[in-house]
């Protein structure tokens, strides 16, 4: 919880639920920055707040305060690091100016005296403590305790201040003579208001009058009612709103702004209260925002109206509503009310966080860089905060951010808050209520979107016009993972697994016909995928601490899961994702390690922490498209960006006040998307160093022929390409023909047909050796894009040349800083005409063998067609000598290289 008040620079108080061990405390964590949220955090109008020179407002996101400026639709963040503290910021500068500690179990709101020296802070209701900080000097000058639970604040120009309550109005006064003379902490003298009738209300908010008003003090009860104190304290005046409920107040010169229920803000001239208008009403709830505005209808619901801040240099007025939605309104003409900009958020728990395909025009059914989320508030929301999104995807009226939200029922009580109630316990957390939507993925055509909800039901949405196709009860508890197979894969089908320890396999061609119900585990399943190039895998693991590998078989019905390995933990096991070479699983652990598998042997690779503090669990892991990187969240609420091969931690953040619930990289690599249980949506901007490394690797695409297999796809594909997966056929109709046998042409496909893979048999064995070669002459070793790529990497590169014992397909994996020999850029030109003559080249980052040896396996063609190896290289003593310096066992290295 934050409370923010802005002056001649905004002011930012951190609360609670915040780690206590980060101390980070600006938005660039090595080299992660964060570049927007997407979502609000703010319960009364203490957690908003408006700058009155420039108009930019801050609101809070979890433990990150935005600044909004709303003319330009850009953010800038302030991070709150520590525990109870008022704290104050240079809102320019994003550094702290102070640091004051006197609350122990949090604040509530804070307020700067007009004159800019003093800070008042409240604490929260067990605290009962009412402070008043000299925050240049960083002293306490005045201090006293309350009886009641404060929930608002606000400082007169007259050198007093007024809290409000649960049947509490009090008036605090400053001595400033007496100040001077005692040199400590004095008592802090406060008078109550005299409520006389209305003794028994909770009065949610206040606000001191302004200009002629000037000594008035202005509140509003939970009740409906809107009160008036004069100088001497007495309730001088009130009036019924005539609404069910009152949450919030702002104060200007001439205006009185009240915020209530179902979006209503009543609006009063200030110096006799007398009542002019209501603003307009916000979105009502359901509204399908990709529509254009419909006519509303008598029995349409609004959000509630709960925070107020008003901008007297534009005569703004910002206002957050119950469902975690803003909008400003310029107010100049009370007669002619326009909205200046709006946004709508999460109202709840975000539980998942999905990155649509990149396709073609005529394929994509969302524009580039859209992404997905759901929540419990029962909705699944379409993102794309790119600029330069495409006509046919035009924004809306409401949000410049959203594209779509998609309601799972017709109930709309989950689109609100249910925790901005008004006698909420600050300490209480989100409501655990059985609804939402808690998993989801998009197929990989990007034609269909499968999500389960925390009731066992399974959806299948068509993502072209968003029907539902769709509906099964398929689970007695929530549906916990869902996963559809790769392409590669050469299957269509989708896994849907939960807390019931199921996993049900399901034939996407057949429209999700049953296909098989596995029942392995003894505990709630955390996740499941599939693996495997021309064939099918499946993995899964769980509570019970175990890892099932298993291997499909055609049948005369169908396909069917057989069980080939079972790794059994002393950890429970909590998420998982496959690398990009599909040879390796990564799983988070509970004792906060990532361990990586052999998706085919079942074997542990590596281990290591996958998170830096000593506290909590590892609760989600992800790699990026190139396989390079991963990311890790641990229940400390961090998140950390590791190096998947060496383990090495590259960046950690936090940011969010709630664990989280998880994680995207963005296809282009230069994204990573987090979502949270504080509703909120973080886009992380990876810094050049960590995106330079993944796009050396993921802006090359290469291909294995025998199977037409595209191994990253990334970035658009050559014509070549696209024929080789279907994509060319048809270009002007939806259909799309996944494979066609397609004989690709040009230079390299000629020169492979034309000279076999039997002249390797006739070339020197310094071809996979660092020695400078002048076997070819310099006018034939022209392979430019992959001698940019090369010339790119800064630190020399060792080349590990492996085989697939299913086509003829040759793996290079680059090591950096090797011990052993190495191979740059300059002498690499033979070596990339070789591999492009055979066409079949895959950039992969494995490391081979426990020492990262350059390991040599040729797997060649013989004039009949038929596969032999030679592991017989050497045709010298040099090269002898070479491979038995470099290698321990051709025989073991081979055997892991044919896996």
């Amino acid at each position: 919880v934050l409370t923010l008040i802005f002056d001649l620079t905004l002011e930012v108080y951190g609360g609670e639920k915040i780690p206590a061990t980060t101390s980070i405390f600006f938005p660039f964590f090595g080299q992660v920055m964060l570049e927007k949220v997407l979502g609000i955090t703010t319960q009364t109008s203490s957690g908003l707040a408006c700058d009155p020179n420039t108009g930019q407002i801050a609101y809070p996101t979890g433990c990150v305060v935005v600044i909004l400026n709303p003319q330009k639709n850009k953010q800038r963040h302030i991070f709150n690091t520590s525990r109870p503290a008022v704290r104050v910021w240079d809102v320019e500068e994003k550094t702290q100016v102070s640091e004051l500690h006197g609350h122990k179990h949090g604040v509530a709101c804070v307020a700067f005296s007009p004159n800019m020296k003093y800070i008042v802070s409240v604490g929260y209701q067990h605290d009962m403590i009412v402070n008043v900080w000299d925050w240049k000097k960083d002293t306490l000058v005045a201090s006293n305790k309350v009886s009641c639970k404060v929930i608002a604040i606000s400082f007169s120009e007259d050198s007093y201040f007024v809290t409000v309550g649960h049947r509490h109005v009090k008036f605090w006064f400053l001595d400033p003579s007496r100040e001077v003379k005692i040199k400590e902490t004095v008592p802090l003298v406060g008078r109550s208001g005299l409520l006389g009738e209305l003794h028994n209300n909770i009065f949610c908010g206040v606000a001191c009058g302004q200009g002629k008003m000037l000594g008035n003090t202005f509140c509003v009860s939970y009740s409906g009612l809107l009160c008036q104190f004069n100088e001497k304290r007495i309730l001088e005046k009130w009036i019924d709103l005539k609404v069910s409920l009152a949450n919030c107040i702002c104060v200007s010169e001439e205006f009185i702004f009240c915020g209530c229920a179902n979006g209503t803000v009543r609006i009063f001239h200030s110096h006799n209260m007398h009542y002019l208008t209501d603003l307009p009403k916000p979105h009502y709830l359901g509204v399908d925002v990709a529509k254009e505005l419909e006519p509303r209808q008598p029995d349409s619901v609004y959000p509630d109206t709960i925070a107020l801040a008003f901008d007297p240099c534009n005569c703004w007025l910002s206002c957050v509503y119950k469902d975690h939605s803003i909008y400003i309104w310029d107010v100049k003409d009370t007669n002619k009310v326009g909205k200046v900009w709006s946004d709508l958020f999460h109202s709840s728990f975000v539980w998942n966080v999905e990155v649509y395909p990149e396709f073609e025009d005529h394929r994509s059914c969302l524009p580039p860089g859209s992404f997905l989320t759901c929540s419990s508030d029962n909705t699944i929301r379409f993102w794309n905060v790119e600029s330069d999104t495409r006509p046919m995807f035009q924004k809306n009226i409401y949000s410049n951010n959203l594209l779509k939200v998609v309601y799972m029922d017709n109930n709309n009580s989950h689109l609100q808050d249910s925790t901005s109630v008004p006698d909420r316990n600050e300490n209480s957390g989100y409501l655990d209520v059985k609804a939402g939507v808690r998993v989801m993925q998009v197929s990989p055509d990007g034609q269909h979107l499968a999500s389960g909800d925390r009731g066992g039901n399974l959806r299948i949405h068509e993502l072209q016009f968003m029907h539902e196709v769709v509906k099964v009860e398929a689970h007695d508890s929530e549906v916990l993972c869902l996963e559809y197979s790769k392409p590669e894969t050469g299957m269509a089908l989708l896994a849907s697994a939960s807390r019931d320890r199921l996993i049900h396999v399901l034939n996407v061609d057949k429209n999700y016909k049953l296909e098989q119900t596995l029942d392995d585990h003894s505990s709630a399943i955390t996740a499941v995928k599939f693996a495997g190039n021309g064939e099918v895998q499946m993995i899964s693991c769980g509570a019970d601490k175990s890892i099932y590998f298993r291997s499909a078989q055609k049948v005369a019905d169908g396909i069917n899961f057989i069980r080939t390995h079972h790794v059994a933990e002393k950890t429970t096991l909590y998420d998982m994702d496959i690398d990009i070479t599909q040879k390796y699983v990564a799983v988070a652990c509970q004792d906060r390690n990532v361990r990586v598998y052999n998706t085919v042997s079942g074997k542990q690779k590596w281990c290591y922490k996958g998170s830096q503090g000593d506290d909590g669990s590892l609760l989600k892991v992800q790699l990026d498209p190139s396989g390079t990187f991963l990311a890790t969240s641990c229940s400390d609420k961090s998140i950390s960006v590791i190096d998947f091969h060496s383990g090495e931690c590259v960046a950690k953040m936090f940011g969010h006040s709630e664990i989280v619930t998880g994680m995207k990289f963005t296809y282009d690599c230069k994204h990573l998307i987090t979502v949270s249980g504080d509703s909120c949506v973080f886009i992380w901007h990876l810094g050049p160093e960590i995106t330079n490394s993944l796009l050396r690797i993921s802006t090359v695409t290469w291909f294995c022929f025998s199977d037409p297999i595209c191994i990253l796809t990334n970035g658009k594909l050559p014509m070549w390409a696209k024929r080789l997966l279907g994509e060319a056929e048809n270009v002007d109709s939806m259909t799309f023909n996944p494979r066609v046998n397609y004989q690709p042409q040009g230079r390299w496909a000629e020169r492979a047909d034309k000279e076999p893979i039997k002249t390797l048999l006739d070339t020197e064995i310094s071809y996979f050796t660092p020695i400078k070669n002048d076997f070819l002459g310099d006018t034939e070793l022209e392979p430019k894009n992959l001698d940019q790529l090369l010339l790119e990497v800064s630190d020399p590169v060792l080349l590990t040349v492996k085989i697939c014992s299913d086509c003829p397909r040759f793996i290079l994996s680059r090591e950096p800083k090797s011990l052993y020999s190495t191979i740059t850029s300059s002498c690499i030109s033979s070596l990339t005409l070789f591999f492009l003559d055979l066409c079949n080249v895959i950039l992969d980052e494995d490391s081979v063998g426990s020492d990262r040896d350059l390991d040599v396996e040729i797997e060649t063609t013989d004039l009949g067609g038929n596969f032999r190896r030679d592991s017989s290289l050497p045709q010298t003593p040099e090269q002898e000598k070479y491979l038995k310096h470099h290698f321990e066992t051709l025989a073991d290295a081979h055997a892991e290289g044919t896996t």
